[in-house]
């Protein structure tokens, strides 16, 4: 197959991979301290962007959903989606919260319930708030990230034929200039970006199992220990990958998904099981009855570190993650309606980690107020990795559990892995479907490389850190693909095309301190203005659906006129209009003494005597012209 990549985006993120790579291995320490310091000052300050942000998100993730919107479906309007639902969610979960629900489903509650940010430490009222704390950072909050990033995606894509990547979520704002160099970022950006993330996710997976393996089988948890199972399962990612999306992938995340619940459902059993289901419905209740408080809360009024070592944290965190979970979300949901997209991303598994947390998080401070007596939060607090080891000692079964939960984590680690690199090699291929295999197996021992090196060299919690840090833009770009959606699809509901109406920086720069002249004006209106008018009569013409002819008089105007009836007559002109510039002195007040510029403006006008608006139309292309003319034909068009 040949060689399908976009090179700037290709050899532009591998450079800055390596750069980043070096720093962190040549001085782990310099570079922690350094990318910690920026982190702090982030969140600092703009950890209020963070919880402004992430409720926007919710609010139009649902409105879309919900709304108008809904019905539209991602892809033409007859397609079907390419995976059955099961498999389809198997893989939305997989990809999402793997390896964070086995790492942090016993330790997570376990640490809110021995400090707490407001309850007294280790009560009946810790555990609860703990659970509420758990089921806000894990909930909606986090998959409306990533289902903004991935609707985004899949609607520019499959609905509006752009390319597969972040650039395309930019077009209603950007418009064209997002096939120039400010694409290319954006695209560079995200690769770095997951490749940075899935390889500390990575980092955590691999230290979960090596500890699991030191804890149930007595192995020496060492850094050749770590290296090898690095090996082994990046090997494993590697076939998967080569295989694609509809094999390899899908059937390793319906296998995640079944061990899973399998482990899950022991846990339910074996536990305190109508206890469990209690705590269920009462987290839940709290969930919902916090939901807006906890949203909004920010410690404003008594600051405390924890807001920034938890929420804040998290926030950032999922949304450096949502370019690799956005990505592949949009890959695996061709077909489906909007409303399916919100429905299955925010709402399914969130339901499926609240059960999940629930299950681990209250049996394990159950099992830690009971018969463990605080062992299990002295295990959490000594090493996370080891927690959920110790929490299924206390079970029947531990070593059948603790093997399960060993090889759970080690397809959670194969899942993130092959869908990190197909997502990466999708960026960096300018949204190409089939690549090369070579493509495909570089990003591949890419990630593996770089989680071994961290490792090795005790860079992993720097590259976290620089991770994190990189949320901060990539809030901002995700707010203009909030943005672009919301204006993009109302576009397509009112059946209107969104214009590219904006002329080039350079070109809006030059007329804001050199105002254009008549000639200017004039020549524009020759070269942009008149083909305009005759392509749209053209195609009217063509069509034979009225008579129309472009008329240019000799003070350099045009109009197009179009005869629909003797008393339906649609016009639109192109005239050269001169206007005063500001005044910046007392001397300049009066208009009569002001300098004047020339600018390109534009009406239309169903009678002669109808008052009409006009717009400044200086700096556009002939394209962008039309796309004037029809939108004004669309909002006279006879009948109305």
């Amino acid at each position: 197959m040949k060689t399908q990549m976009n090179p700037r985006v290709f050899w532009g993120a591998s450079i800055i991979v390596a750069l980043m790579l070096s720093s962190t291995l040549i001085a782990p320490g310099a570079s922690d301290q350094i990318f910690s310091a920026a982190q702090s000052w982030a969140i600092d300050t703009f950890g209020w962007l963070y919880v402004a942000s992430v409720a926007a998100f919710v609010v139009v993730v649902l409105v879309l959903g919900f709304g108008p919107a809904g019905r539209l479906r991602l892809g033409p309007d007859d397609s079907e989606p390419d995976f059955p639902y099961v498999s389809w969610l198997a893989m939305l979960f997989a990809a999402g919260m793997g390896i964070g629900l086995m790492y942090f489903g016993v330790a997570e509650p376990v640490q809110h319930y021995i400090s707490p940010p407001e309850a007294e430490p280790g009560t009946i009222l810790a555990a609860r708030e703990a659970m509420a704390i758990t089921f806000h950072h894990y909930g909606v909050h986090a998959w409306a990230i990533y289902a903004l990033v991935g609707l985004s995606l899949a609607y520019f894509s499959y609905r509006r034929g752009l390319p597969l990547t972040l650039r395309s979520g930019l077009h209603p704002i950007l418009g064209k200039r997002i096939h120039g160099p400010l694409g290319d970022a954006i695209d560079i950006f995200a690769v770095c970006g997951t490749v940075f993330g899935v390889s500390t996710s990575l980092g955590f997976g691999v230290s979960q199992m090596t500890a699991g393996l030191a804890y149930n089988y007595g192995w020496a948890d060492t850094l050749s220990l770590q290296v090898g199972v690095i090996v082994v399962v990046m090997g494993a990612a590697t076939l998967s990958v080569l295989s694609g999306a509809d094999r390899g992938v899908r059937r390793l995340s319906e296998l995640n998904l079944i061990l899973a619940v399998l482990l899950m459902v022991f846990v339910m059993l074996w536990g305190p099981t109508l206890f469990l289901l209690r705590a269920l419905v009462q987290n839940f209740g709290l969930y919902l009855d916090h939901f807006v408080q906890r949203t909004f809360t920010l410690y404003a009024y008594e600051p405390r570190a924890w807001m920034a070592d938890w929420t804040l944290f998290y926030w950032a965190w999922w949304i450096a993650w949502s370019p690799f979970v956005g990505m592949f979300i949009a890959r695996i949901s061709r077909g489906r309606t909007i409303r399916e997209f919100v429905v299955g991303v925010l709402f399914v598994p969130a339901g499926f980690t609240f059960l999940w947390m629930t299950v681990f998080g209250n049996t394990a401070i159950a099992l830690d107020l009971g018969e463990a007596h605080g062992a299990i939060a002295q295990a959490v607090d000594a090493n996370l990795s080891t927690a959920l080891f110790k929490f299924l000692a206390y079970l029947p079964g531990a070593g059948f559990t603790s093997a399960l939960a060993i090889t759970l984590v080690a397809v959670f680690f194969i899942t993130s892995a092959d869908s990190g690199a197909l997502v990466i090699d999708t960026l960096a291929s300018g949204g190409a479907d089939e690549t090369p295999r070579w493509q495909r197996v570089y990003w591949c021992l890419l990630l593996g490389v770089t989680a071994t090196l961290l490792l090795l060299a005790g860079g992993l919690g720097a590259l976290q850190t620089a991770t994190l840090l990189a949320a901060l833009p990539f809030c901002l770009i995700m707010l203009l693909l909030a943005v672009g959606l919301v204006r993009q699809t109302n576009a397509d509901l009112e059946g209107v095309a969104i214009s590219e109406d904006a002329p080039a920086v350079s070109e809006r720069l030059k007329r804001l301190f050199v105002p254009a002249s008549r000639t200017e004006i004039a020549r524009q209106i020759l070269r942009s203005g008149v083909p305009a008018l005759q392509s749209v009569r053209d195609a009217m013409l063509e069509e034979g659906w009225a008579e129309s002819d472009v008329h240019v008089d000799e003070e350099g105007a045009a109009a197009l006129t179009i005869h629909f009836a003797p008393d339906r007559i649609f016009r639109y002109h192109l005239a050269p209009r001169s206007r005063p510039l500001a005044a910046f002195t007392a001397l300049e007040a009066s208009e009569s003494r002001r300098s004047h510029g020339w600018i390109l403006s534009g009406w239309s006008e169903a009678q002669p005597e109808a008052q009409p608006r006009k717009r400044d139309l200086t700096g556009l292309s002939a394209e962008q012209i039309v796309h004037d003319v029809l939108l004004q034909l669309e909002g006279w068009r006879p009948g109305r």
